[in-house]
């Protein structure tokens, strides 16, 4: 049937992708050749499957940019011709990993949607069979003609979340995941319920651009009360560093120590990056509120108002990528480009 969706399953690696080989104990990869056989109910979704794996499996913990790479290209090469992709990825990573899509996907008009499993699909309680056939289905919806969801998305346990507002935030239970910022894009229940208004708005009709170049020369700081002036200055001031993401205090809260100050200003001087975000999973930055993040307003160090940590860092590596002036970056930074800030 012409109308049905076409959905490239892309797995990339993790525990989702695992079945216990009953004799020995152990974990072995799934063939992804027998998917439709193993879960037979994927067979009721009005879509057609194909599946590409990559040709090792990454456990999600050695996820680094050069493999984002590899997945935007998987999905370029195949853009024309499917209406939707679902990636099966590491729950450990995924938020990283789905946060970087975001930005090297420009101008998408299809879902890129992420899943994974805090279970292997044949373990008796699996999470795995709920979160791959209802991200199937989430990618295959379509309303007159087009991809109901035209984002990077990451579906886990019951919810839909936007990519790069998500983090992971339990190792043990089945909801894995939380968008302290912003609302679910859909919610499983008994019905499918979208929120189209949570939705990013239609891209137009650009064609897809993927952005490969990522600068990873980058860092993440967490503040910590009694962090010393050597340990913040070995990082912030080393020759290879071109953007940090500091995790501040509260509303974005620091030291007010004259040596943490110093540290800074030298570090912007040289023409480091800095992106000031809580450490709160929700909350929002408010720079200059208190007195203590006054003097970082002061500096004109980045706020990074309510972006989570993942997508602060993938943000920062892909502007750096693209090369982006220091006199435009602040205002670029602080400017919404996937939905990624309120």
């Amino acid at each position: 049937m012409a109308n049905r969706s076409k959905i490239l399953l892309i797995y990339t690696g993790g525990t989702i992708g695992m079945m216990k080989d009953y004799e020995t104990g152990s974990l072995k990869a799934f063939d992804f050749d027998q998917l439709l056989s193993k879960i037979p109910e994927l067979y009721q979704i009005d879509c057609d499957i194909e599946t590409v794996s990559f040709k090792v499996p990454i456990d999600s913990s050695d996820m680094k940019p050069s493999y984002w790479v590899e997945l935007a290209e998987i999905i370029e090469r195949n853009y024309t011709a499917f209406d939707g992709f679902v990636v099966l990825h590491g729950s450990d990573t995924m938020s990283y990993t789905s946060s970087a899509l975001s930005f090297m996907l420009e101008n998408l008009t299809k879902p890129v949607v992420f899943t994974g499993s805090q279970l292997p699909i044949g373990d008796l309680r699996t999470d795995a069979k709920e979160n791959l056939i209802t991200a199937v289905q989430i990618a295959s919806l379509k309303e007159k003609g087009q991809s109901v969801i035209q984002e990077v998305c990451l579906y886990f346990e019951y919810k839909l979340f936007r990519a790069n507002r998500t983090s992971k935030v339990n190792a043990d239970d089945f909801e894995a995941f939380l968008s302290l910022n912003y609302p679910p894009l859909a919610e499983s229940g008994l019905h499918l319920k979208i929120s189209k208004e949570h939705l990013l708005s239609k891209n137009g009709k650009n064609d897809l651009k993927v952005h490969k170049k990522l600068d990873n020369n980058v860092a993440i700081v967490k503040l910590f009360p009694g962090i010393t002036e050597s340990v913040l200055a070995s990082i912030m001031l080393h020759s290879n560093v071109k953007g940090v993401v500091l995790e501040t205090f509260g509303a974005g809260n620091t030291t007010t120590e004259s040596w943490f100050l110093n540290v800074l200003e030298k570090a912007v001087s040289k023409g480091v990056i800095v992106v000031n975000v809580s450490q709160c999973v929700g909350g929002s930055v408010s720079m200059g509120q208190y007195e203590t993040s006054a003097a970082l307003e002061k500096m004109r160090i980045i706020s990074g108002k309510d972006l989570t940590t993942e997508a602060a860092l993938t943000k920062l590596m892909y502007l750096l990528g693209e090369g982006i002036q220091p006199r435009v970056f602040k205002t670029i930074y602080e400017t919404s480009l996937r939905g990624e800030l309120s």
